[in-house]
């Protein structure tokens, strides 16, 4: 089994869901979490945190379909790359669902030359920026950075590795 690891940042859950989330990221990593909440003042209300975790290969992608069964959450999972697979992320907002990607040890969103070839396929100016602004997935980011940001006084995260 290939050991791997990653984060886990919900921006915003209702007080009644965080003892779900806790069960359900524990539950797809096979060991009860505690989380440490803080309110989310973009959201009155909401709570949210972050949690770093160590895994088998695949975990991110576990703990994203446990938690997207509860439509009033936003969150990202990311996980690191392994010997299994590659570094990824995925994205989830209630308006837009679930939006994963690939990424490069840095943190950047690595678009594979197929899905590049389809976006060039209709090279009209306002399609293909269009095509490429889902390949980013910047709807998701524009609807989730005021959340990521309200986390600005937050205590600091090292990165397990860069570069």
């Amino acid at each position: 089994m290939t050991t791997t690891r990653g984060i886990v940042q919900i921006h915003s859950a209702p007080s009644a869901l965080r003892p779900h989330v806790e069960w359900a990221v524990g539950g797809a990593l096979g060991a009860p979490v505690e989380l440490q909440w803080d309110a989310q003042p973009v959201e009155p209300g909401s709570y949210r945190c972050e949690y770093a975790w160590t895994g088998p290969a695949g975990s991110a992608a576990r703990i994203t379909s446990a938690m997207m069964r509860w439509a009033r959450l936003r969150f990202e999972v990311t996980e690191d790359a392994s010997a299994a697979a590659e570094a990824c992320r995925y994205s989830y907002t209630p308006n837009l669902g679930v939006f994963h990607a690939a990424t490069s040890p840095s943190g950047d969103i690595v678009v594979d030359e197929n899905r590049l070839r389809a976006a060039l396929l209709n090279p009209d100016g306002p399609q293909l920026r269009t095509s490429l602004e889902a390949l980013l997935g910047s709807a998701w980011d524009a609807e989730l950075e005021p959340f990521r940001l309200a986390g600005d006084g937050a205590p600091v995260r090292w990165l397990h590795r860069v570069g």
